[in-house]
């Protein structure tokens, strides 16, 4: 499948923009869910922008939309928000400098001192991910020293534990939530007609950054917890969830049946 397989208006002209994350959320529910959110959106591309906002590097991403058929999105907000990018027309995900610029000069080339003091620490594997501006890890919750979080705080930057399976070290003050929103400004985009999309705590910053915003069904009891009155709490799972509240905030025309 092609990135651009026809000409479409810029997405700030488009009546709505989802910008979703993946696991469990727009990769969430059934097959059939997956198919019927999917074909919506490619038979609606004149109208509908997609932005993922996820905590997957740029790599994986490329590969889903190229092996699984993912509707290849328009802009990336890659690496739990570390990465913001755009995707050309030949298929790449292409970082923008000028909405990074702030996220390298918080982090400051910390990757091999993060590396080093988490070197061993009980509960924690690197992730085998060449980062550029964040360090995670795979979190076993049964031998974990939370005095991580405690060293990566000393060191000046956040944590955040999102799943109960991974442990992400990130400059002071960016996560998913600050980025998306840059981008929406860069972009013009409307932000009362962009819904963010999600399911696990490192979804938490983007759902309750003022911009519309679902937490599918299948999310994780903590984030649930934290959640402000105004996100959607959608009944069904990962990509009904999504449409569900699309069609609950009329936000686009949804598929019927």
């Amino acid at each position: 499948m092609n990135v651009h397989t026809a000409p479409r208006p810029a997405i700030a002209d488009r009546r709505f923009t989802l910008a979703t994350d993946l696991d469990g959320t727009f990769l969430g529910g059934t097959d059939a869910d997956r198919a019927r959110l999917y074909d919506w959106i490619e038979a609606n591309r004149d109208s509908i922008g997609l932005i993922f906002v996820t905590g997957r590097d740029p790599e994986f991403i490329m590969q889903m939309c190229r092996e699984r058929g993912l509707p290849w999105p328009e802009y990336v907000v890659g690496d739990v928000g570390t990465t913001i990018a755009e995707v050309t027309a030949d298929g790449h995900v292409t970082p923008i400098p000028a909405l990074e610029e702030d996220i390298a000069a918080r982090w400051k080339d910390a990757g091999a001192v993060v590396r080093a003091t988490l070197d061993g620490h009980p509960g924690l594997t690197l992730q085998n991910t060449a980062f550029r501006y964040r360090v995670s890890y795979d979190l076993n919750p049964d031998v974990f020293d939370p005095s991580a979080k405690q060293r990566v705080e000393e060191m000046g930057h956040d944590w955040l534990i999102s799943d109960n399976r991974y442990f992400d070290v990130l400059p002071k003050g960016v996560s998913k939530g600050p980025s998306i929103r840059r981008l929406v400004d860069h972009l013009g985009l409307n932000p009362a007609t962009t819904l963010c999309a999600g399911d696990t705590m490192n979804d938490l910053s983007m759902l309750v950054s003022g911009l519309p915003a679902v937490a599918v069904g299948n999310s994780e009891a903590d984030l649930l917890a934290q959640l402000t009155d105004d996100v959607y709490r959608a009944r069904a799972h990962g990509a009904a969830g999504i449409l569900e509240a699309i069609d609950a905030l009329d936000l686009h025309d949804t598929p019927k049946g």
